[in-house]
């Protein structure tokens, strides 16, 4: 593995590529996302948290391309649902589920749970691997609650549905910039990069 002229950002999601390339501002090191290579099988992501799922997409997709790779797991979870729908986030409603999908099987389970009982957070897990080797990790969490009509026409996934209650705003009627200022996947990456940097420095 040669020292990296570019890091893969780990991602066919083009919310989340927007989201990381936003933030991700490594001096002197290329960003690459997956659409820049060939088409790989997808890993098989059967690890039982966000921070083991993130390890083994980072090492995976680091030894296809070559380059170092930084993966993310993320997802939300709501404790009125026993942490559902977790590492299971993206594919929610099945396997072939979009964000409608998920979404609406979301606000269905929620259904009768007053307000004060749909406490939830999204969580992110960082990590970043030269293919054989996990370099540096980070999380990032930010806590909100479920409602059931969708707000805001911005970010993705359960975005119009996750309630910041102290902006009585959710993180789709944020501006990209004050999402990425306090969204649990903008904690991790500003966690992360001092790392990168140093890596980099060494």
């Amino acid at each position: 593995m040669v020292t990296p002229p570019a890091i893969v950002l780990a991602t066919t999601n083009p919310g989340k590529l927007r989201e990381v390339a936003a933030v991700l501002n490594v001096a002197g090191v290329r960003v690459l996302s997956l659409a820049d290579f060939p088409a790989y099988p997808e890993p098989v992501e059967d690890g039982t948290t966000f921070a083991a799922n993130a390890a083994l997409k980072a090492c995976y997709y680091s030894r296809m391309t070559g380059h170092w790779a930084l993966a993310d797991d993320s997802g939300l979870v709501v404790d009125a649902l026993d942490g559902a729908p977790g590492i299971l986030s993206a594919r929610y409603a099945g396997p072939a589920s979009d964000d409608q999908a998920n979404n609406a099987k979301l606000v269905h389970a929620l259904a009768g749970i007053p307000d004060d009982r749909r406490s939830a957070r999204f969580r992110c897990a960082l990590a970043l691997a030269d293919g054989q080797t996990v370099l540096a990790t980070a999380e990032g969490i930010i806590e909100g609650r479920i409602i059931d009509h969708p707000r805001g026409l911005n970010g993705f996934g359960y975005d119009p549905h996750f309630l910041v209650p102290e902006l009585d705003l959710t993180t789709a009627e944020l501006s990209p910039e004050d999402k990425n200022r306090r969204s649990h996947r903008g904690q991790a990456l500003r966690l992360i990069l001092p790392k990168i940097a140093s890596l980099l420095d060494g």
